[in-house]
C-alpha cells in the first residue's frame, strides 16, 4: 500500500460541490448532536428567533409606509395628525427585530462552539491516535494552519451560512412576493432580476479570485511551515551561520503571498464597483416606477418610502455577498482540509475487544521478527531472542543495523511485517496500546521536555502524581540537589525542547520521568551516547540502580556501557550476528570483540589528545 506524504494528506482540496457538499455533511451531526438534548433545544429556539426576527423585519417597511401616508397631507384634511402608535409600533418593531437576532445569536452560541470544539479535540485526538510514519513525514506548521483554519472555518460558515446568507435568500423571497401583492408586477421583477443579476456577478467573479485566495492559503503555509521549521532549529542555524539563507527562503514565501495578496486586493474593488453599479441601476429604474405611480395616483408617498426601504434592506446585506461567499468557500475548503486529517490511515489500530496487557514478570519475547518501512528496503530480517523478567538484555551495533526500530516495533508505533513480539507470552497487537504503553519506560538518547516547568516534565511520567512523589523520583535520579539548586525549583521552565537544560540535566529529567511511571520493563535507547565521559558516568550509575529487579532491553551503541549485561545481542543489517556475555564475545573475536577494539583505540585517542591540549 502506497503511504500519503503529509503533503498530500492536508493539500488545500479543489473547491467543488461534491467537496462542499461532503464537508456540510461531516459537519451536521455536529449541529444537531445525537443523544444532547439542551443542544438540540438550543438549535431548535435559534431558528425560531431566527423566523421571527425576519418575519418583523419584512414588516418594519409596511409600518414604516403607514407612517409616512398618515403624515402627508391630503386635499380632504385641514391638519396632519401625529401617528403614535404607527410611530411606537414601528419603534417597537426595530427593538424586537434586533432583539430576536441577538437571542438567536445566544441560543445558537453554545452549539456553535461545541460543535468547534468537539471537531478541533476529535482532530487533535485522531492526530496522536496516528502512526509515527505520518508524524515523521508531516510537517508541523502545515498541520497547524489546517486545524487552525479548519475550526476558524466552522465558526465562520456557522455564523454566516446560517445567520446571514439563508435569512438574507428568505427575505428576499418575502419581500418580492409583498412587492407582487400591492404593486404591479414590474416591481416585484425588477427587483428579482436585479438581485439575481447581482448575486451572479458576485458568484462569477468571486469563483475567479479564488485562485488568488487558494494562493495565498498556499503560500501563507509555506511560509509558516518554513518560519517554524527554522525557528525549532534555532542552533543549527546558528552553527552554520545561516540566518541570510534562512531568511531569504522566508522572504521568498513572503514574497510570493504578497502577489497573490495584491491581486486578490485589486479583483476585490473590481468586484465592489460592478455591484455597486448593478444595485444602482436596479434602485434607480424600482424608484422611476414608484415615482409614475405617485405622479399617476396610483401610489401614495408611502408606498415610493416602503420601495425604496425595502430594496436598501434587502441591499445592505447583499453588500456582504462577494465577501460572504468567498469566505464560506474558503471555509468549506478549509474545513475540507482539517477531515482529510481525520480520513489518514492510523496504520496501527487496537482490535476490537483487545484486552488490556496483563503483566506478570515483564518477560520479553522477539520471535523471528522482520519489518520494512518500504518494501524495497527491508531493516529486520527474522530478529529472534529473549529478554527474561529481571535481565537486562543489549543490542549493539552499526549505525543502520536497526537498533532504535526494535525500540519503535515495542512500542508499537509500527506493527511488524513478520513474526511476533511478545510481553508475558502476549502478542503486543493483541492487547491495547495504552496498556502496552503504560507497561514500559524509556530513556531515550534525544530527551524533548515539553516547554514547561520541571515539576511538569517529571510528572508527565504519572500525571497527578504528588509533589513528594515527583522529588522522591527526582532523588533516584539524582537531580534533585540541582533542582533545589536553582532559584525556582520545580518551577524553572525548562525551555523549548528543554533547550535550558543540559543534555546530563535533560537525561536526568526524563530517568526521573520514567521512575514516577513505574514500568514492569525498561528501555534505554542510546540513553548516554551524546554525554560526556563523566557525564555519562553518573548517568549510567542513574539508569543501573532505576533498572535493578527490572527487565531491560538496553540499546547503545558504546560497548563500555553495556558490558555487565546478561547477554549482548550484536545486530548487523538487520540480522543477529552474535550473542552471549561481554568476555564470551570477545574471546570469539569476532565482529563484537572488532567493535570493542576500535572504540578502546578511539577513547585512548581522545585521552592523549586531552592531555596534549592541557600541556599545551
Amino acid at each position: 500500500m502506497r503511504h500519503r506524504s503529509p503533503s498530500e494528506n492536508i493539500r488545500t482540496p479543489q473547491a467543488g460541490p461534491r467537496n462542499d457538499w461532503k464537508t456540510l455533511r461531516t459537519l451536521a451531526p455536529y449541529l444537531w448532536p445525537p443523544g444532547q438534548d439542551g443542544l438540540r433545544a438550543r438549535v431548535v429556539a435559534a431558528l425560531v428567533f431566527l423566523g421571527l426576527a425576519k418575519a418583523i423585519n419584512v414588516g418594519i417597511p409596511l409600518l414604516y409606509k403607514e407612517s409616512v401616508d398618515a403624515l402627508t397631507p391630503r386635499p380632504d384634511m385641514s391638519m396632519v395628525a401625529v401617528p403614535v402608535v404607527l410611530l411606537l409600533a414601528y419603534g417597537a418593531a426595530r427593538v424586537l427585530s434586533g432583539t430576536f437576532a441577538e437571542l438567536r445569536d445566544m441560543a445558537f452560541a453554545r452549539v456553535g462552539q461545541r460543535a468547534i470544539r468537539t471537531v478541533g479535540l476529535g482532530v487533535f485526538r485522531h492526530l496522536h491516535g496516528l502512526a509515527l510514519r505520518f508524524h515523521l513525514d508531516r510537517q508541523t506548521g502545515g498541520v497547524s494552519r489546517a486545524i487552525e483554519r479548519g475550526t476558524k472555518g466552522i465558526e465562520f460558515l456557522l455564523n454566516f451560512m446560517l445567520f446571514n446568507i439563508l435569512p438574507t435568500l428568505l427575505e428576499i423571497g418575502l419581500v418580492t412576493v409583498v412587492l407582487a401583492r400591492l404593486y404591479a408586477p414590474a416591481f416585484a421583477v425588477v427587483t428579482f432580476a436585479t438581485i439575481a443579476i447581482y448575486i451572479a456577478y458576485t458568484l462569477t467573479v468571486t469563483e475567479w479570485r479564488t485562485q488568488f485566495r487558494r494562493t495565498m492559503n498556499e503560500t501563507d503555509s509555506e511560509a509558516s511551515t518554513k518560519a517554524i521549521d527554522s525557528l525549532l532549529n534555532f542552533e543549527t542555524v546558528k552553527y552554520f551561520g545561516n540566518e541570510e539563507h534562512e531568511a531569504r527562503r522566508y522572504d521568498k514565501a513572503l514574497s510570493r503571498y504578497e502577489e497573490a495578496a495584491v491581486r486578490s486586493k485589486v479583483t476585490l474593488s473590481m468586484l465592489n464597483i460592478g455591484q455597486g453599479a448593478i444595485i444602482a441601476v436596479g434602485l434607480t429604474i424600482v424608484m422611476i416606477l414608484a415615482a409614475q405611480g405617485v405622479a399617476q395616483g396610483t401610489m401614495t408617498v408611502g408606498d415610493f418610502v416602503l420601495v425604496n426601504s425595502y430594496l436598501i434592506q434587502l441591499y445592505l446585506p447583499l453588500n456582504f455577498l462577494g465577501f460572504v461567499y468567498r469566505e464560506i468557500k474558503q471555509s468549506l475548503t478549509d474545513m475540507e482540509a482539517m477531515f482529510r486529517l481525520l480520513a489518514v490511515n492510523a496504520e496501527v489500530t487496537d482490535t476490537p475487544g483487545a484486552p488490556p496487557l496483563a503483566v506478570a514478570g515483564g518477560a520479553l519475547r522477539f520471535e523471528d521478527v522482520s519489518f520494512a518501512y518500504n518494501p524495497d528496503r527491508p531493516i529486520l530480517k527474522g530478529v529472534d531472542f529473549t529478554v527474561p523478567a529481571g535481565h537486562r538484555v543489549a543490542i549493539v551495533g552499526p549505525s543502520g543495523a536497526g537498533k532504535s526500530t526494535i525500540s519503535r516495533l515495542l512500542f508499537r508505533f509500527y506493527d511488524v511485517g513478520g513474526g511476533r513480539i511478545a510481553i508475558d507470552g502476549q502478542d503486543i497487537r493483541a492487547v491495547t496500546q495504552k496498556s502496552l504503553r503504560d507497561a514500559i519506560g524509556i530513556v531515550p538518547q534525544d530527551t524533548v521536555l515539553f516547554n514547561d516547568t520541571i515539576r511538569y516534565n517529571i510528572a508527565y511520567g504519572r500525571p497527578g502524581a504528588s509533589q513528594d512523589e515527583i522529588e522522591q523520583a527526582a532523588r533516584l535520579a539524582r537531580i534533585d540537589d540541582f533542582i533545589h539548586s536553582l532559584p525556582e525549583g520545580y518551577d524553572t521552565r525548562v525551555g523549548e525542547r528543554g533547550l535550558k537544560l543540559s543534555g546530563g540535566e535533560k537525561q536526568r529529567v526524563a530517568i526521573a520521568r520514567t521512575i514516577l511511571k513505574g514500568p514492569a520493563i525498561l528501555l534505554f535507547d542510546e540513553a548516554t551516547s551524546a554525554l560526556d565521559t563523566t557525564t555519562e558516568k553518573e548517568i549510567q550509575a542513574s539508569l543501573r540502580e532505576v533498572s535493578r529487579d527490572r527487565t531491560t532491553l538496553v540499546i547503545a551503541h558504546r560497548l563500555s556501557t553495556v558490558v555487565d549485561c546478561d547477554e549482548i545481542i550484536v545486530l548487523e543489517q538487520g540480522r543477529i550476528a552474535e550473542r552471549g556475555r561481554h568476555g564470551q564475545l570477545l574471546a570469539q573475536g569476532g565482529r563484537y570483540a572488532d567493535m570493542w577494539a576500535k572504540q578502546q583505540e578511539a577513547d585512548a585517542l581522545k585521552v592523549r589528545l586531552a592531555e596534549d591540549l592541557a600541556e599545551a
